[in-house]
């Protein structure tokens, strides 16, 4: 259905998960696409050779979107082996969760520092080439629960809140250039980390869902090549829910 032959995708976080899931379809459907990790090295280098072997184009850079020098590095390496970047997905995210009387203060900075400075190192560093090639797309990856709130969440919710703020702020300030910006946001998806949750929990969740199931990481992929495409060339600072009707 895309054709993104000659493109080249920049995914944050992707090693595992959602994330990992976003390169391949990106990798299937022709992009050259860059897997970003920090310490999953093992998975992104597996990611890497099997995309390769499939025929694709791949590589894996390690960096640290939350330190603002890593991001510029990873975004200059990207250019230097690709030539440009034409669709950056920050999907990069951690979780600390805890009532907000027993969260420390190091775990509120550390999911903001990653969450949501991480994707503003991201932006900031691509903008000028972008700028340049008067053209762009950049997708955010943020949560159902940056639009709804979530008990014991307090820091992951305000950090994927801000998210949306910077998705709607950039697509405002970058438009006349050609760069769109938008944001997805996932609901209950089936990955190792939701795997491990309690099966009461799972099914409480489950009860919210209109359609019945949890969604998975291709239905969060197909949405990000979506927005990345001609075919949403008049979207931009928009927040996409993919969550199965649960809001």
């Amino acid at each position: 259905m895309y054709t993104f032959n000659d493109k080249t995708v920049l995914v944050t976080g992707g090693s595992r998960g959602i994330g990992k899931a976003i390169v391949k379809a990106f990798a299937a459907n022709g992009a050259n696409v860059v897997i970003n990790y920090v310490s999953s090295e093992k998975a992104a280098t597996e990611l890497v050779e099997e995309i390769i072997n499939l025929g694709g184009r791949a590589m894996a850079i390690q960096a640290d979107v939350s330190v603002f020098q890593d991001a510029e590095k990873l975004v200059e390496q990207t250019i230097a082996a690709y030539g440009k970047i034409d669709v950056l997905i920050n999907n990069s995210g951690i979780t600390k969760d805890n009532l907000m009387l027993r969260m420390t203060e190091d775990d509120f900075d550390r999911v903001i520092d990653v969450n949501l400075k991480g994707t503003w190192n991201m932006c900031k560093n691509i903008t000028r080439h972008f700028l340049k090639n008067r053209a762009g797309s950049i997708i955010n990856i943020t949560s159902v629960v940056g639009l709804i709130g979530n008990a014991g969440q307090a820091n992951y919710v305000a950090s994927k809140a801000g998210v949306i703020g910077l998705t709607k702020t950039l697509a405002k300030e970058f438009g006349s250039r050609n760069i769109r910006v938008n944001a997805v946001a996932p609901g209950f998806i089936e990955t190792e980390m939701t795997r491990n949750l309690a099966e009461e929990v799972k099914q409480q969740y489950l009860g919210q869902i209109p359609l019945g199931r949890f969604g998975n990481t291709e239905d969060i992929a197909n949405t990000c090549m979506f927005l990345a495409s001609e075919q949403a060339n008049y979207i931009t600072g928009q927040v996409i829910s993919v969550n199965g009707g649960m809001i």
